[in-house]
């Protein structure tokens, strides 16, 4: 038997005065939130929430996150994390494809009102009958008819609760994907997935009680939901939400909370790289943090040397995906680390390359990386064509290109999805983006194929100067041809002021397609 939920419970019966999540003014220790845990679980459950029913959850890194989450779990239910970002009908399409019973969904902002799209979308879906708002005033009626808000769901439930047993493998979280291609696809991830990441992640990078983690990864992702959220959890450590990504939000966390850890994606280290702070505020922040970890995409090797050097802090870079719950390889503190790689197999998992044909590929040649072991996902839910296809042979089909070199390192070269074919020839873009990064008037790069009717995709480059810096999309793409072979260099170059983005910090290469599509 087993059920995530008990990793608060360990830490809440170990050091139950341990402070746990900090958000603002507002200091909860273990003990509090498992408490409020449990009255979720209890309302869920005199709700007539049974064991393995879908429960959706809307919400911003936010105390009440952790604490539905786990209320969700300790009934026994599935929970179904989802975008802030999403519309009333990708909300229905998730909540039906999902199956979900039940939607915890935060009231939003004026900026971001993903309550009113939430709510809207919950209409839409017949079988998805209970609604439930999270307020940011717990005792404030809910702004959507007569639902229900959290605290009115809370009030009166108590704070013990026998936690529903359910087996290792059944489903825990079920986590979407982007959806490049077609509608997003839920990752079933079993207690024992989460579980077992989670001890791979604390064992990794050594987080002990006394860590204090800054965790403005969004919690519905499956990166700091795992590697902060549950993680942290696990170790008795304390994670400082922060619910919006900006330079001097996190400085000021960072120097407030003194912090010693710090996760996140590529393009919030190139904000913090080429954000402006003081040399004392440096060196109190090098001062307390001991480690930076990357992930969600391929870190340029400039902004890590940048990053690294500016702040004198460590990044160690690692790789996964949804549907590995999400941990795969990993820069472990026991081996020298190599720049631009993305470290070596995790405990417990088999990773190799191997070509279109899942034969495996020599050392130092490009591949499609594949895995299995304990975190591979049980499958897409209610996907058995999806899942023929991704889970072959026992192996998990990532769809990333890779190079291992002969130490057992991996380095990403692409998506395969990514891949431009120019007249036959192969181009990467992350390989054309890294040389273009080196220009001293670059401060951010996405590369996609355009089609062309001579080459079959012509090679363009979409860039963001750094301030105070010019350079012109002639002299850009001079710059690239001087550097990579003829094939490879971009014809076109775009100047712009900011790139798309996803709620994760990912850069959305499809948006800049789809714009290519409709002009």
């Amino acid at each position: 038997m087993m059920n995530l939920a008990f990793i608060l419970e360990d830490s809440a019966k170990e050091r139950p005065a341990k402070e746990a999540f900090i958000f603002g003014d507002t200091r909860l220790n273990f003990a509090q939130v498992n408490g409020a845990a449990n009255q979720v679980a209890n309302a869920l459950v005199a709700r007539g929430i049974q064991k393995g029913d879908k429960v959706a959850l809307s919400c911003l890194n936010l105390p009440y996150f952790p604490i539905v989450y786990f209320g969700i779990l300790k009934a026994g239910a599935v929970v179904v994390p989802l975008s802030v970002l999403l519309k009333h009908n990708e909300v229905a399409y998730h909540l039906e494809d999902s199956e979900a019973k039940a939607y915890f969904c935060f009231e939003g902002t004026d900026t971001l009102p993903m309550g009113a799209q939430g709510y809207e979308g919950f209409t839409q879906v017949d079988s998805c009958q209970q609604f439930f708002t999270i307020t940011g005033n717990p005792g404030a009626p809910s702004p959507f008819g007569k639902t229900e808000t959290l605290g009115m769901l809370m009030n009166g439930a108590s704070p013990v609760f026998d936690t529903r047993q359910t087996q290792e493998n059944d489903t825990a979280v079920i986590i979407y994907t982007s959806g490049t291609t077609g509608h997003p696809k839920g990752a079933e991830l079993s207690h024992s997935n989460l579980l077992m990441n989670a001890i791979m992640v604390r064992d990794m990078i050594r987080i002990v009680p006394e860590d204090i983690m800054l965790t403005v990864l969004p919690l519905f992702h499956i990166f700091g939901q795992s590697v902060q959220m549950n993680a942290g959890v696990l170790a008795g450590s304390t994670n400082v939400l922060l619910p919006r990504f900006t330079p001097e939000n996190v400085f000021g966390l960072l120097l407030k909370e003194k912090v010693t850890f710090f996760a996140g994606v590529p393009t919030m280290y190139w904000a913090l790289t080429n954000a402006k702070i003081s040399a004392d505020d440096i060196s109190t922040i090098a001062q307390y943090m001991r480690v930076a970890v990357s992930g969600g995409a391929s870190l340029p090797v400039k902004v890590l040397t940048d990053f690294e050097e500016k702040f004198r802090v460590p990044i160690l870079e690692g790789y996964g995906m949804s549907e590995g719950s999400p941990v795969v390889t990993f820069n472990k503190l026991t081996r020298k680390r190599k720049p631009g790689s993305i470290g070596s197999a995790v405990w417990g998992v088999e990773v190799k390359l191997v070509d279109e044909h899942d034969h495996t590929v020599p050392v130092g040649e490009k591949g499609e990386i594949v895995y299995r072991g304990h975190n591979v996902m049980k499958g897409y839910y209610k996907k058995p064509e999806a899942n023929a296809k991704a889970l072959r042979n026992g192996w998990m089909h990532s769809g990333d290109i890779a190079i291992m070199d002969e130490d057992g390192d991996f380095f990403i070269v692409d998506r395969i999805k990514d891949m431009i074919i120019r007249g036959g020839l192969n181009v990467y873009p992350r390989e054309v983006e890294d040389v273009m990064m080196k220009h001293p008037a670059v401060s951010l790069v996405a590369v996609i194929g355009v089609p062309d009717e001579e080459k079959g995709e012509e090679v363009k480059a979409y860039v963001v100067l750094k301030d105070g810096h010019s350079a012109t999309a002639e002299e850009l793409i001079h710059f690239t041809k001087e550097e990579l072979a003829a094939y490879k260099y971009p014809r076109m170059v775009e100047i712009r002021p900011s790139l798309p983005m996803s709620a994760t910090g990912k850069l959305l290469k499809k948006v800049l397609r789809q714009e290519l599509k409709d002009a």
